[in-house]
C-alpha cells in the first residue's frame, strides 16, 4: 500500500526469546516428569518388612511373658526376613507397656506380647492411660496352667491337708502372689472361696520373688505359672499339689486337676497373646499373624514350650479377643467378691 509518503513498512515478525521458547517447551516435559514420579511413588516404597520390628514384653526381663516372647520372636523373625526385637516396658501391672503399644503408629512395626492382667484386671482396679477398645487383637500364642505349690520339706503334702490346715487354724497360713492383682493373687482368691479357706495374701513384686519367699518358708503356698516353678518341681524343691487347668499339665502328668479334687471352677490358665495398634493395614495384620501361626506350630518353639511349661495355642484375632472378655468378667466377679483393692 501506498501514500503520499511512500511505501509503509512492514514490521518484521515478532520472535520468541531463547528464554520463552524453553520455557513453553519444557513445562508439558517437566509436567509429565512430575506425574510420573507421583504414580510411580508407590511402587517405588520398599515392601514391608523393611526394617526391624519390636515386641513390647509390658514385663521385666526374665519373667514368664518375657520367656514367651523371645521364643516367639526369633522364629518370627526368621519367617518374616527381619530381626524381631524384644522391648521390656515394665510398670503399673503391665500397663505402661500395653499404652506404649496401643499408642504407637499403626505401620507394622510394633506389636505387645501380653499376658491378662493389664486387659482383664488392672483395668478394674485402676485408671489405665488405654481405652480396650483401642486394642487390635492378633492371635493367641499359648497358655501356661497355674499350680498350687507348696515347699517341699513342709508339713502340706497335698491339696487336702492345704485346705485342712487353712480350717483349722484360720488366718495362719499365708500365700504369696506376684503383686495385688495379678494372676497369682486372682487365682488363689478363686480357690479359697471354693475351699471355703482362709489364708492371708503377701503380695510380692513379681512371680520370681514370691517363688523365692515359698523356697526360703517365707509363706506357705502359692499359685503361679507353671513355667517359674516347674525347675523347682523336677528338683525336688516344691511340691506340686494341683493344676488350675481343665487338663492335667503333660510336664506334671501325676498333678490331679483342681476338678479332680473337687474344684471344677477353679480354673487359672495365663494366656499369652499379640496385640498391636489399632487401625493396622491388613494385609499386615494377616502377614504377621500367619507367621505367629508357623512360630508358634514349629519344631523349635514347641520343644521350647514343652521344657518350659507352655502349651501351643493359636486363634483368630476375634477369638482371642473373646477369650480375654471371659477372662475380664471372671476377673470382675473374684476382685468383687475378694474385695481386691490395688495398695
Amino acid at each position: 500500500m501506498t501514500g503520499a509518503g511512500g511505501a509503509i513498512p512492514v514490521p518484521p515478525p515478532q520472535v520468541e526469546s531463547q528464554e520463552i521458547c524453553m520455557s513453553r517447551r519444557f513445562v508439558p516435559v517437566g509436567l509429565a516428569a512430575a506425574l510420573a514420579l507421583a504414580f510411580a511413588a508407590p511402587a517405588a516404597q520398599a515392601a514391608w518388612p523393611d526394617r526391624p520390628l519390636r515386641l513390647v514384653v509390658p514385663y521385666a526381663a526374665g519373667g514368664p511373658t518375657d520367656v514367651v516372647a523371645r521364643q516367639i520372636a526369633n522364629q518370627l523373625g526368621d519367617k518374616l526376613g527381619q530381626s524381631v526385637i524384644v522391648e521390656n516396658k515394665p510398670g503399673a501391672g503391665g500397663t505402661i507397656g500395653v499404652d506404649y503399644v496401643v499408642r504407637a503408629a499403626a505401620d507394622g512395626y510394633t506389636f505387645g506380647l501380653v499376658a491378662p492382667g493389664p486387659l482383664a484386671g488392672m483395668p478394674q482396679l485402676m485408671q489405665v492411660p488405654y481405652a480396650l477398645e483401642d486394642i487390635n487383637y492378633l492371635t493367641v500364642v499359648g497358655r501356661i496352667p497355674s499350680v498350687v505349690v507348696v515347699n517341699a520339706g513342709g508339713p502340706v503334702k497335698d491339696l487336702k491337708g492345704l485346705v485342712d490346715a487353712a480350717k483349722a487354724k484360720p488366718g495362719t497360713l499365708n500365700y504369696g502372689s506376684a503383686g495385688d492383682g495379678t494372676t497369682p493373687h486372682i487365682g488363689m482368691e478363686l480357690f479359697k472361696k471354693a475351699a471355703g479357706a482362709d489364708i492371708l495374701h503377701i503380695p510380692y513384686k513379681g512371680a520370681a520373688p514370691a517363688v523365692i519367699a515359698l523356697l526360703s518358708g517365707e509363706v506357705d503356698v502359692t499359685m503361679v505359672d507353671l513355667l517359674p516353678v516347674l525347675p523347682h518341681v523336677r528338683a525336688g524343691k516344691l511340691t506340686a499339689v494341683a493344676v488350675a487347668s481343665k487338663e492335667r499339665a503333660p510336664q506334671l502328668p501325676d498333678v490331679p486337676t483342681m476338678g479332680e479334687l473337687g474344684y471344677p471352677n477353679v480354673l487359672m490358665d495365663t494366656l499369652y497373646g499379640v496385640i498391636s495398634p489399632k487401625g493396622l493395614p491388613d494385609d499386615v495384620q494377616k502377614a504377621v499373624t500367619e507367621a505367629i501361626h508357623e512360630a508358634v506350630n514349629s519344631d523349635a518353639v514347641r520343644k521350647q514350650y514343652d521344657s518350659l511349661g507352655v502349651l501351643p495355642m493359636v486363634s483368630s484375632g476375634q477369638e482371642y479377643q473373646a477369650l480375654t472378655q471371659a477372662e475380664f468378667e471372671k476377673w470382675r466377679g473374684v476382685i468383687a467378691d475378694a474385695n481386691i483393692k490395688l495398695q
